[in-house]
């Protein structure tokens, strides 16, 4: 693609995102969702594959039926109340058709079927752009209107978003796929939350984005899409590959890690609205997303013994990418201590 034409659908997929996050009033908010939409298309599409032909198709069909929902709310609401602003939905079926369009905007669980295939059919650098940058208007939607919905619908969309994230996860080999189901299951730990704390729903999204955009920085440093290859990686870089494996724990949420900070703050919020049959479930749920974490631990780290071999490794060679621990992934594994401040 063209890098001017690429550098304009990138500043419009940043314009629509700010435009959706800034806006109060709901035709604005709308033409935001749409801009954004209309800038990732070609993007999805811009390899001339029937996958990402199809990826494309199937993205816009679910983004636009999402936003003529979100769009046809806010007339209702605006035609019972006289108001287009975003926070007052008073008007009874507005919030419940709002949560449904923003959670096929999200892929949150049961709406969550595109994920997948949408991130499976493009490259891993458009796949990163779904999984962080796309959550963004949405996220912002949510977190404007958060006060309006029903705990039980809430609390229920947690659930089956953390446990479809876990036990999807568990029989995929392609690590696209394995990202898409894990950021179902951190959409979940999100939601759960949205109702009760919205600065905890804030940190748990950066803190996502960060474990999430230090992943996908090391699957595209080293060109890695499936565990076969994730298998491999020692042999290009052992230091990325022990990176690899401490990302992949921060993702999973092991005590000592990044990952570790926003299901403790949640669980513990969760407990102290006496909200505990909530709170275990999604404790044990996560146990399912950490079982294909750990599985790709397992194949990234410890499944090739180190036996001398007189073969030359490709680490022994000068890499002509760059593989050196970038400061996000450090931040990722190391902002723990700092939790306190936070």
């Amino acid at each position: 693609m063209n890098p001017y034409i690429m550098s304009i659908l990138m500043c419009n997929l940043a314009l629509g995102a700010i435009i959706t996050a800034a806006s109060y009033h709901w035709f604005l908010a709308w033409i935001g969702l749409e801009l954004n939409t209309l800038a990732i298309i070609p993007i999805l599409a811009k390899h001339h594959h029937p996958r990402a032909t199809e990826a494309a198709t199937k993205y816009f069909i679910i983004q636009a039926t999402a936003s003529s929902i979100i769009l046809f709310s806010s007339i209702i609401n605006a035609w019972y109340t006289g108001t287009w602003d975003i926070t007052q939905l008073t008007t009874q079926p507005t919030p419940t058709m709002l949560l449904i369009a923003l959670t096929m905007k999200l892929g949150l669980a049961p709406m969550h079927f595109w994920l997948p295939e949408v991130m499976q059919g493009t490259d891993t650098t458009t796949a990163f752009i779904i999984a962080t940058w796309q959550k963004l208007p949405p996220m912002s939607l949510l977190y404007l209107t958060s006060d309006q919905f029903s705990m039980i619908l809430l609390s229920l969309l947690a659930i089956s978003s953390t446990l479809i994230g876990g036990w999807s996860g568990l029989n995929q080999t392609q690590l696209r796929k394995i990202m898409a189901f894990s950021s179902i299951g951190h959409l979940g730990w999100m939601i759960s939350i949205s109702l009760i704390s919205q600065k905890l729903l804030l940190l748990t999204l950066t803190i996502y984005l960060l474990m999430t955009t230090s992943m996908f920085m090391i699957l595209i440093i080293s060109t890695t899409k499936t565990t076969k290859d994730l298998g491999m990686m020692w042999a290009i870089s052992p230091a990325l590959s022990t990176i690899t494996m401490i990302t992949l724990m921060a993702l999973g949420g092991l005590p000592p890690l990044t990952g570790f900070i926003p299901k403790w703050l949640i669980l513990k919020e969760l407990t102290t609205n006496s909200l505990l049959p909530l709170a275990t479930i999604l404790a044990l749920s996560s146990l399912l997303s950490l079982m294909f974490y750990m599985r790709l631990t397992y194949v990234s780290t410890l499944t090739i013994s180190p036996n001398t071999s007189n073969n030359p490794m490709k680490w022994r060679f000068k890499s002509t990418k760059p593989i050196n621990p970038v400061p996000m992934i450090i931040t990722t594994l190391l902002l723990i201590p700092i939790t306190p401040l936070i």
